[in-house]
């Protein structure tokens, strides 16, 4: 049963019209990066970036240098969009952008972990069998089908992130659409629908179309009756996401998404007329089967797993970020705050003032005035500084913090020498101070 769930053949249209979509996509994700002055404002202005912890020496090129970056990242997409080299593309990007999703988090987003998967599993995929210039080259790889589990992979993966953001929603500002509110209160200024967005009924819409699309997306685009229904919607759900909240290249690849649900003789028909369809439905056991089911049981098992660990450590998830990353909690708050680091020499009891506005870019200064892990890491490396120098120092982050437009809170415990504390990817940290409100 399983054999046939997993290596019978299926006509593999969709995946090979995804390649062409997920290379233009991350075509213009690289070069738009530049254009946009995404690049500049994120890699190249910093003084330094704050890269996930354990990967401090991961820093951006010098120089000019992560402008070649991203053009040879913008090139690698282009390979995987005509299918040439497709593997050795693919990987490049995948490698690059892993790179540039490591070295900083100032502009973190969960998309752009979501893009990170996607490379890595269409590394593995057949993607470049069919309309494809490897094909051209090489008829002894062309192929009109494709085990089936190359499309549940893909399934998987997106119905694991919409039911987490989904679930993630469930909590008292989204449920009574405030959060929705603050949301929209910064599209005021928008050319037509500015003052549309700021009616209550349309938070409430937003806060609970959102919990309902997540949840059922996949599960309507799985049942034929509901198929191409929701999928119109999803078209409209996605396009209003990128006109209000310009998230890049996401809305349409979620959009595209959509072609593994369709029949492949739907998919074969409308976009690959020419293309030899496959319906002969044979089940090929392939040699490496053992090695592929363990890595994508390892795969999802972490997937399903990291979502969760927030539940494990004490407070709340809203208030002190830890398990906030690589869960799919996507757009649920918003927060502010304000900063004071101290320096204090052990030996004389000297204090140093330290000026975040000449260290940190505004981008990173929000990040670092609000998130335990970069206030750590600033520390750390406040540490270093003055060690080169000779000195033996202490390092206090004083800190206080508002979710959601609440008055502003102590976040941090000033008296706690930052500089000496270990960082825990998975346990709560004593020096955060627990939250005053539910």
């Amino acid at each position: 049963m399983l054999n046939k769930f997993l290596f019978k053949h299926i006509d593999n249209s969709a995946l090979i019209v995804f390649r062409v979509i997920f290379g233009l996509l991350i075509t213009l994700e690289a070069f738009g990066a530049i254009a946009t002055g995404w690049v500049k404002r994120v890699l190249i202005t910093p003084e330094f970036t704050f890269s996930f912890i354990g990967l401090e020496w991961l820093q951006p090129l010098p120089g000019d240098g992560m402008y070649y970056y991203f053009a040879l990242m913008g090139v690698f997409g282009i390979l995987v969009m005509l299918g040439y080299k497709y593997r050795l593309a693919i990987i490049g990007y995948t490698i690059m952008w892993a790179g540039v999703y490591f070295m900083q988090k100032s502009s973190y987003n969960n998309h752009y972990y979501l893009l990170l998967l996607l490379l890595a599993i269409m590394s593995i995929l057949p993607a470049n069998r069919w309309f494809s210039i490897d094909a051209k080259f090489n008829p002894k790889i062309k192929t009109p089908s494709m085990s089936g589990w190359c499309a549940w992979v893909v399934i998987l993966q997106v119905w694991i992130v919409y039911t987490y953001a989904s679930v993630a929603k469930l909590y008292p500002d989204w449920l009574d659409a405030s959060m929705a509110g603050i949301l929209m209160q910064g599209k005021a200024h928008y050319w037509l629908i500015g003052d549309f967005l700021q009616q209550k009924w349309v938070h409430y819409s937003i806060a609970y179309v959102g919990i309902f699309f997540d949840l059922l997306i996949v599960p309507l685009l799985l049942w034929k009756r509901t198929r191409m229904a929701i999928f119109l919607f999803s078209i409209f759900f996605h396009l209003f996401n990128s006109i209000v909240f310009q998230i890049g290249i996401f809305p349409y690849m979620s959009i595209a998404f959509a072609l593994f649900f369709f029949t492949p003789e739907t998919i074969q028909r409308r976009f690959l007329p020419k293309k030899e369809f496959y319906n002969s439905g044979e089940v090929i056991i392939p040699s490496y089967k053992k090695p592929l089911l363990a890595l994508f049981s390892a795969y999802f098992i972490i997937q399903i797993a990291l979502p969760l660990r927030h539940w494990f450590i004490e407070d709340n998830v809203l208030w002190t970020e830890e398990g906030h990353r690589l869960s799919w909690r996507m757009m649920l708050r918003t927060k502010s705050g304000s900063v004071n680091v101290k320096v204090v020499d052990k030996n004389t009891l000297e204090e140093f003032r330290v000026n975040i506005y000449e260290r940190v870019t505004p981008s990173q200064r929000r990040s670092l005035a609000t998130k335990p892990d970069f206030m750590w890491q600033f520390a750390q490396r406040l540490k270093k500084e003055y060690d080169a120098a000779g000195r033996d120092v202490a390092v206090y982050v004083d800190a206080k913090v508002s979710v959601n437009k609440r008055p502003r809170q102590q976040f941090t415990d000033p008296t706690v020498d930052l500089a000496a504390e270990k960082w825990s990817h998975f346990k709560h940290h004593i020096w955060l101070m627990p939250s005053k409100q539910d």
